[in-house]
């Protein structure tokens, strides 16, 4: 029986009871791997803007001093694919999926990055660890900093009534108060946002322009050719949250990490949350998903079905996992073990074919991802340390009795998202 392994750089889940491993152990006289596609995001990077930036003026603070220049990958983030990179050998080998030092047939292995620093540097990362004495290389369509439209988050697809259905389902999030109810839910986290940078004594605060998040300035932009955007405090708060997050993955001193402040780890949690609505607010809602995320969805289908590849590593962003587990119709969910409870930083979303002794083929669906304190410590991972596994499930398909969706179920759920980008107005 052929084997292909399919994995997309993006983020990936641990929960303990459902290791890849225990489970493995489990299934082992019933079950088969047969193929694996991988959707990863880009391990730690520096934020997004650099000095001079509204970043730097919304804290009296000096921010953390990033190994890289803006938006990059961190040395660190480097460390810690490679980290996860090993793992998924140890595993797979640990599977019969491949043999030690496994060096692929041409056309065997795909991996696949989107064409920003961030994305091919944690793909050659994975590589590393991955297939280490294989040299692979990493297919990227542009030279760094541009994004190829496979993982690009535009809209391509705009007209009146797709922005009216997109705000109706957007407004949702809010409940009866609509998009500002997705303001006013989020007060408490912004409020301990502000405590932790000490806005008020910020030049942006002394200057007149920010002193604290509003709740009543949310908008929306959708325009063709453009990722989904907005203005108001979220973007602000999103920007800061971010840059704090990554911050505190990246300074061994938790208290210099919060800028002085001892926070609880619910506290960082609550920071977190502020990116994690962003996020859903953006690329969550049904039809903006299956807008935005139809390329890659067709990608994955394809690399699913190509004859004869065993591995596809595809690496992009938060946004990509969000908006195609979105179009999936992914259940919602709350990552354990976790500070970004929805697409944590270098997080796998990982597809497992499996063969029964029939022929039978089954798929599962899983996030894979390390824990704070992996990434903060840089932990070893092998099969008696692995990162955390979380169980994704399918709204409107059942799994059998071993957790597993029938195969021809999930390319059909996979053909329905790409149909919906059809039936945008």
């Amino acid at each position: 029986m052929k084997r292909t392994l399919l994995l997309f750089c993006i983020p990936l889940l641990f929960v303990p009871a459902m290791a890849q491993l225990e489970r493995s152990a489990a299934f082992q006289g019933k079950y088969q791997l047969s193929q694996v596609v991988v959707l990863s995001r880009h391990n730690i990077r520096s934020p997004l803007s650099g000095n001079g930036s509204a970043l730097a003026r919304i804290t009296p603070h000096r921010w953390f001093g990033w190994s890289s220049p803006a938006s990059e990958l961190s040395q660190r983030g480097g460390v810690l694919e490679t980290i996860m990179g090993q793992y998924f050998r140890k595993w797979l080998e640990a599977q019969g999926f491949f043999p030690e030092n496994y060096v692929p047939a041409d056309g065997e292995v795909l991996l696949y990055a989107n064409s920003m620093q961030r994305t091919i540097a944690t793909a050659q990362y994975f590589s590393a660890g991955f297939m280490p004495v294989a040299n692979l290389p990493v297919r990227h369509t542009y030279a760094p900093s541009r994004m190829d439209s496979v993982f690009h988050p535009q809209l391509t697809k705009v007209s009146r009534k797709f922005r009216r259905e997109a705000l109706r389902q957007i407004g949702l999030m809010g409940g009866r108060e609509g998009l500002q109810g997705i303001n006013k839910d989020l007060q408490p986290a912004y409020e301990i946002l502000a405590r932790v940078l000490d806005l008020r004594q910020s030049p942006a605060c002394t200057q007149g322009d920010t002193c604290g998040f509003r709740l009543d300035d949310l908008c929306i932009i959708l325009e063709k050719g453009n990722e989904p955007r907005m203005g108001g405090s979220l973007k602000l708060a999103n920007q800061a949250a971010d840059a704090l997050i990554l911050q505190y993955y990246e300074e061994p001193d938790t208290l210099k990490a919060a800028f002085g402040h001892d926070i609880s780890r619910s506290q960082w949690e609550q920071i977190a949350r502020i990116k994690d609505v962003y996020g859903d607010v953006l690329f969550a809602a049904p039809i903006v998903a299956a807008n935005v995320a139809h390329p890659l969805l067709q990608e994955m289908l394809k690399e699913l079905q190509q004859p004869g590849r065993k591995f596809t590593f595809l690496c992009g962003h938060d946004s990509n996992i969000a908006s195609v587990n979105a179009a999936l119709g992914v259940a919602d969910y709350q990552l354990p073990h976790a500070i970004e409870k929805k697409t944590p930083i270098g997080c796998k979303l990982v597809l497992e074919k499996w063969a029964d002794r029939s022929g039978g083929l089954y798929a599962a669906l899983n996030l894979v991802y390390q824990s704070p304190d992996q990434l903060r410590q840089a932990t070893l991972l092998g099969l008696a340390v692995p990162p955390v596994v979380f169980s994704l499930q399918l709204s409107g398909l059942t799994a059998n009795a071993d957790g597993l969706y029938p195969l021809e179920d999930v390319v059909g759920r996979f053909r329905q998202a790409i149909q919906a980008y059809d039936e945008i107005p």
